[in-house]
């Protein structure tokens, strides 16, 4: 046990570094950083189990930081073990720094998240608990048996996720997460204790935690609440932290500036605090604020010592394991790495003229029987988003039992996919979830969160279209489409398109287009699927292989020679466009017609490519049941989109699409005019 004195040095050390990089850039957030300084420090100096050598190392502990704008924290502790110098800290929120304004996610550097929309950091959390069970289920407790610490604040306690994300750990009985709630009463523009009165921790008790409430500034209080909680064997622990933000700040006339608002979200000193007057007060030197104290530097020097002896021990343990269960070893490793296992994809038997979502409940039951390390979830409604496919062939998780690889998530598609991307952070696991379309708007703040951590989660996503019916406009997907396939323009930070957006068009191509999500581990993957049956497409021979042409994101499905128009979809609408040409045809009039489940990944097909399958100054016509938006720039200039300009209608999905205009028939009308413009 480390002396307090010691312990409270060091976490002056981290206050001064996280307030003085602030300052320095003229941006940022102080206060909280400042208060949160003696947790990180407890758990980094004593708690948190790592690999000083290998930072990827599978076993290791991970910490997931919720509010982003605390990085100045986490960078400041993470110097501490090595991981940043102290000019990185000061080029902090620079034009290439590796100390972003919100931290994202860095193995190497000891961060394990993005973080920054508050409540998903502790969700990921929650989700890499799942993850770590699950391995430790599958491959023994002597290479799997980690703790996953998370850190929230009272933002991340309000958001909604924190909701779903607390009923599930408690119900699950994640006994391998502790999080440290991070209680200073203070937020950026208000007090807490202004916009919220309840009882946080009879809260998280009604879930099914253990709560422990202390002085959070109080390392010996931190390290005696650690150590509980790493007892625990039946519940998901919170430790409530009543912290002081901003705390040793001081104005030039020595007056606290302690538990201000003003000091939460900007530097110090525009706050009026005296940064001369703080950092001599926290043991500091103003003029040379960016120093690790000799004392501090002994402390985590020790730390790593313990680190490496204790990494021996566990390598010799896991060399026995590996030589005791060889299989299991080349598993774990190949599941680290992302590999996934051969898969006949051409042998996949799907029925005829069937829906999407049953095609893709088909793939499902292979991966379930073939993938050990995937898991797919479900917001409720496996039954009907065909998720059921995987879980007929599994058993889904409960507390006490994570042999099975199916998660119910509940209706809360926003945690679900949040746990899911916890899943994939762990690494080790392969992570899927399904729930209607028109729901992926719960989602949007996950998606985008997936994409920019490059995480491969593959998102299931049924009832795509206006053709879901009688439920009526409140189910009818007709904006989510556009919306979604901006990800696919994006481009992450290595230059890919940030999600392949695949929406198939009948049952060949969901088979391709799981392949593709399968094989597809550096961004995340979305499958739009059809409630109703569809017509298959026709094909001159084997339909998988010619629906492979899909991996180059659009292929030409059939054409006539020197073709008068060219005819695009995706999905259901192909089979539309089918049945619109044989019309056309039987007119004299030349048709191509093309399938583009995924744009993004057409557009990213080399030039030559992309006018070979549609001629940029062709005439060309393109059917979706989204907005005509999501196809204007296929068709170009000479070009006409038929599509949906309203929120959809209450009716039979046939009705719907007579109503419409989405039969061949409008088809075979709206080329026609085309033609003679």
């Amino acid at each position: 046990m480390n002396d307090i004195k010691l312990m409270n040095r060091a976490a002056d050390n981290i206050r001064i570094l996280a307030a003085s990089m602030v300052e320095k850039a003229k941006s940022g957030h102080p206060g909280g950083a400042m208060g949160g300084a003696d947790f990180v420090n407890v758990l980094f100096s004593e708690f948190l189990v790592y690999d000083p050598q290998n930072p990827r190392w599978e076993g290791r502990d991970r910490f997931f930081l919720d509010p982003g704008h605390m990085s100045p924290m986490l960078y400041s502790v993470l110097a501490l073990t090595g991981k940043f110098t102290m000019d990185e800290l000061k080029d902090f929120r620079q034009w290439g720094s590796v100390t972003p304004g919100h931290p994202e996610v860095n193995v190497d550097r000891g961060i394990e998240n993005t973080s920054g929309p508050l409540g998903q950091g502790h969700t990921y959390a929650v989700g890499a608990a799942i993850a770590a069970k699950f391995l430790q289920a599958r491959l023994g407790k002597e290479v799997m048996d980690q703790t996953i610490y998370a850190y929230i604040s009272d933002g991340g306690i309000q958001e909604e996720i924190s909701q779903g994300a607390g009923r599930v750990a408690g119900t699950l009985g994640l006994d391998n997460l502790i999080m440290f709630y991070d209680a200073n009463n203070i937020q950026l523009s208000t007090k807490v204790d202004e916009v919220d009165n309840e009882n946080v921790a009879l809260k998280y008790e009604s879930w099914g935690w253990k709560v422990i409430s202390i002085d959070g500034n109080d390392a010996d209080a931190i390290r005696q609440a650690l150590k509980e909680a790493k007892a625990e064997k039946e519940r998901p622990t919170l430790i409530i932290g009543t912290t002081v933000m901003g705390k040793g700040a001081l104005g030039a006339d020595h007056s606290s500036y302690e538990n201000k608002v003003s000091t939460h979200g900007q530097p110090l000193s525009a706050a009026g605090v005296s940064m001369e007057d703080t950092i001599k007060n926290l043991g500091g030197d103003p003029e040379n604020p960016f120093v690790i104290f000799p004392e501090v530097e002994a402390l985590y020097a020790k730390r790593k010592a313990e680190l490496n002896e204790l990494m021996a021990e566990k390598k010799a343990v896991k060399a026995a394991w590996a030589e005791a269960h060889p299989d299991l070893a080349v598993k774990m490793a190949n599941w680290f790495a992302g590999k996934i296992p051969e898969i006949d994809w051409a042998g996949i038997q799907q029925k005829a003229n069937q829906a999407t979502r049953a095609a893709s409940a088909t793939v499902l039951g292979v991966l379930a029987s073939s993938v050990e390390n995937m898991i797919c979830a479900s917001a409720d409604l496996s039954n009907s988003d065909k998720t059921d496919g995987f879980l007929k062939k599994t058993h889904a998780f409960v507390k006490g039992d994570f042999s099975g690889a199916f998660f119910q998530a509940g209706v809360a598609e926003l945690t679900m996919a949040c746990i899911c991307i916890g899943m994939s952070l762990h690494g080790g696991v392969i992570a899927a979830c399904g729930t209607f379309f028109v729901f992926s708007d719960y989602m949007k703040p996950a998606l985008r969160m997936a994409a920019l951590m490059e995480q491969p989660v593959k998102f299931i996503w049924t009832h795509d279209a206006f053709r879901v019916g009688e439920d009526g406009p409140t189910h009818q997907p007709v904006e989510q489409e556009a919306q979604v396939r901006l990800l696919e323009k994006l481009k992450n930070h290595k230059g890919q398109n940030s999600m392949l957006v695949l929406r198939p068009a009948d049952g060949a191509e969901t088979t391709v287009a799981w392949k593709m999500a399968m094989e597809n581990m550096s961004t995340p993957t979305a499958l739009i699927l059809s409630r109703q049956n569809i017509t298959d497409l026709p094909a001159k021979g084997n339909r998988y292989q010619e629906a492979l042409g899909a991996e180059k994101g659009a292929y030409i499905l059939n054409e006539d020679a020197n073709p008068d128009v060219t005819l695009i979809a995706s999905g259901s609408e192909v089979s539309t466009l089918v049945d619109g040409a044989a019309l056309l045809r039987a007119d004299g009039v030349k048709v191509r017609i093309v399938s583009v489940p995924s744009e993004g990944l057409f557009r990213a097909q080399p030039k030559d490519y992309q006018y070979s399958v549609i001629k940029p100054d062709g005439k060309n016509f393109a059917l979706t049941a989204g907005l005509p938006v999501s196809m204007e720039s296929l068709v170009g200039f000479n070009g006409r989109v038929w599509g949906m300009n309203s929120f959809g209608y209450s009716a039979p999905y046939k009705v719907l699409d007579e109503k419409l205009g989405f039969t061949g028939q409008n088809v075979y009308k709206q080329v026609k005019e085309l033609l003679a413009e």
